[in-house]
């Protein structure tokens, strides 16, 4: 049983809306707490977060194909990349919640789901664009923002590829600078098995190319450490894309966190 929410208007994450921010819709921001008593994640409570480039959910069943899977995996936080779902909103299926914002067209698309009981939790979203979502959860000591992404390919230049982490950076400038931040998804970018700094440790996949440079690059401007290049994994646990005929495999999605945390 899917349901959708009905929203009511609210402001940025921050409490201010800055009018340089191109936003492409309304902002969900306070408008989850009226469907349930609002819960605190502890911060000794266990959680799993992961993100998938889900190709499209636009099809029959593949809703429900995800969740089970998440169900399987016990993933409390799902991130998806290439939803293709038309606008913004929120639906509620068997308690659990997907939150999702996407363009005109059944293109790109980002989205979040989440387990009911880590739905309790959740005080908003803002979905920026149809490639940039953001959450807020009530959590200790700090609330807590995951932020979906989902970057320009390979088809795109650079010149796109800058705009994204631009559109990007003034999300993160609209969040509190207290909340722990959290950003995931497909950034369409290898920053390969060398550890460089505290930014990337030296259990990623490959070898670093152009667009993982500019990943790189903004990390270390914001402060922040690509987490799935710190532990190590077997090879087969590291990628995350197989190119058609499964000639190559490539790790190009990533979790990002401060370094602080």
């Amino acid at each position: 049983m899917v349901n959708k929410s009905k929203h009511n208007k609210g402001n940025s994450m921050k409490g201010v809306l800055d009018k340089n921010t191109s936003l492409g819709r309304d902002c969900h921001a306070g408008q989850v707490a009226q469907d349930h008593h609002l819960a605190t994640v502890q911060k000794s409570a266990p959680m799993k977060i992961a993100t998938w480039n889900v190709r499209t959910l636009n099809q029959k069943g593949k809703f429900e194909n995800v969740k089970m899977e998440m169900k399987r995996m016990k993933v409390n936080i799902l991130g998806l990349a290439e939803v293709r779902w038309k606008g913004a909103d929120m639906i509620t299926s068997d308690g659990y919640k997907m939150l999702f914002s996407g363009g005109n067209l059944h293109e790109r698309g980002v989205g979040i789901m989440l387990t009911p009981n880590i739905a309790k939790s959740l005080k908003g979203f803002w979905p920026v664009s149809d490639r940039i979502i953001v959450t807020t959860f009530s959590s200790k000591p700090f609330d807590t923002n995951i932020i979906q992404v989902y970057a320009p390919t390979t088809d795109h230049d650079n010149t796109e590829v800058e705009a994204f982490y631009e559109e990007l950076d003034k999300t993160l400038q609209q969040l509190k600078s207290t909340n722990i931040k959290i950003i995931m998804g497909d950034f369409n970018a290898k920053v390969g098995a060398r550890r460089i700094g505290n930014t990337v440790g030296s259990h990623g996949l490959g070898e670093i190319n152009e667009r993982g440079e500019m990943l790189v690059g903004w990390c270390q401007e914001n402060d922040l450490v690509v987490a799935n290049t710190w532990f190590e994994n077997h090879p087969r646990r590291k990628w995350t894309w197989i190119s058609p005929g499964d000639k190559y495999r490539n790790q190009i999605d990533y979790v990002l966190i401060q370094s602080r945390f």
